[in-house]
C-alpha cells in the first residue's frame, strides 16, 4: 500500500508530521462557518437580515484569517523554516530559530487554546452571551464546524514536544 508523502524534515516522526498537517485542517471548518455567516448564508436564523455591521464583519473575517495563519505556524515545527528563518525575512533571514522560544510559544499557544475552550464550555453551560438563534440543523452544522477545533491544542502540544525533543537531540 502506498502512503502519501507528507512534506517534513527527514528526522521528524511521521506521526508528528501528520499531526502538524492536521492542525490547519482542524481549524478550517470554523473559519468557513464564520465566512458563511458574514456572507449572509443561513447558518443562523438571523444570518440574512443584515444585522452584522461592517466592523463586525471585518472582525469575523479577520478572526478566521488569523486563526488559519496561526494554525499554519504549526507546520514550522516539522519543516525547515521552523529551524532556520527563510532568507527573504528582513533582519531574521538565515538565522537559526531558537528552539526554546519556538517550543515555548507553541506550548503557550496550546495552553491558551485550552483556556479558550474551557471558557467556551463554561459560557455555554452558564448561558452567558446572547447565544446564536438557530434551528436544530443549524446547531448541528455549528457543532460539526467547531468540534474539530478541540483537536488543535493537543495536536499543537504533541508536535511542539516532538520538535523540542528532536532539536535537543541534535544539540547533544
Amino acid at each position: 500500500m502506498l502512503t502519501p508523502k507528507i512534506d517534513a524534515l527527514p528526522d521528524v516522526p511521521r506521526w508528528a508530521a501528520v499531526a502538524a498537517h492536521a492542525v490547519p485542517l482542524a481549524v478550517l471548518p470554523s473559519g468557513l462557518w464564520r465566512l458563511a455567516l458574514v456572507a449572509g448564508l443561513p447558518v443562523t436564523q438571523d444570518a440574512g437580515d443584515g444585522s452584522m455591521g461592517l466592523g463586525e464583519s471585518v472582525y469575523v473575517v479577520s478572526l478566521s484569517v488569523v486563526s488559519e495563519l496561526l494554525a499554519f505556524l504549526t507546520l514550522g515545527l516539522v519543516r525547515a523554516w521552523g529551524e532556520v528563518f527563510p532568507r527573504r525575512l528582513p533582519f531574521l533571514g538565515g538565522r537559526r530559530v531558537n528552539s526554546a522560544a519556538a517550543t515555548g510559544a507553541a506550548l503557550a499557544g496550546a495552553a491558551g487554546l485550552c483556556a479558550l475552550a474551557a471558557w467556551g464550555f463554561y459560557a455555554a453551560y452558564a448561558g452567558l452571551g446572547p447565544g446564536v438563534p438557530a434551528s436544530p440543523a443549524q446547531d448541528a452544522l455549528l457543532l460539526a464546524c467547531y468540534a474539530p477545533l478541540l483537536a488543535w491544542p493537543p495536536l499543537l502540544a504533541a508536535v511542539a514536544v516532538a520538535y523540542h525533543r528532536r532539536r535537543a537531540v541534535r544539540r547533544r
